[in-house]
């Protein structure tokens, strides 16, 4: 069985390439700490068992999920997918485009939530160093969290501290 890597800092144009559709998020989502089959993933994204096969592939050979275990059903071969990185950073040029692609995911993520998602968006006015401070606070809360363990629901974080286009004064 393939080992979890705890990290994965993506930066090359391939692994950008992989995390270019919001379905290929999703199914990271999906996957979070559990394997599934294509039969499962299809069912819980409420997409066709196409669609997920294909992002799967695409996700697999850029080594983002890989195959945890195979099960002989009914004749044929039933593979279960993992996630093979538990956490993905975005860094370099693809970054920017990555979150993007991301931010659809989770919306679509959203459409679909089980219960009323908390979900504030709030325009302030803050120094840098405030700014820089808030943001250090933040990723650290999201990254201590310890999970519940696989009994439990989870839950999707997104936390986000970015300074918006300005308005140019100067401009009349």
């Amino acid at each position: 069985m393939a080992e979890i890597v705890d990290h994965l800092e993506v930066s090359s144009a391939a692994q950008f390439k992989a995390l270019g559709h919001p379905l290929r998020h999703r199914l990271l989502f999906a996957l979070g700490q559990e394997a599934a089959t294509i039969s499962q993933l299809a069912a819980a994204l409420g997409t066709a068992k196409g669609n997920v096969a294909h992002h799967l592939g695409v996700l697999r050979d850029a080594g983002m999920v890989h195959v945890a275990e195979t099960r002989q059903v009914r004749g044929g071969t039933e593979q279960y997918y993992r996630r093979s990185v538990r956490r993905f950073d975005f860094v370099g040029e693809g970054a920017r485009a990555a979150n993007t692609v991301a931010l659809q995911a989770v919306s679509a993520e959203l459409e679909s939530a089980e219960d009323d998602p908390l979900f504030n968006l709030r325009n302030i006015r803050l120094t840098a160093a405030q700014a820089a401070e808030l943001a250090a606070t933040l990723d650290r809360m999201v990254h201590d969290l310890t999970d519940a363990g696989p009994t439990e629901s989870r839950y999707g974080i997104l936390v986000s501290v970015y300074r918006p286009r300005q308005p140019d004064p100067t401009v009349t």
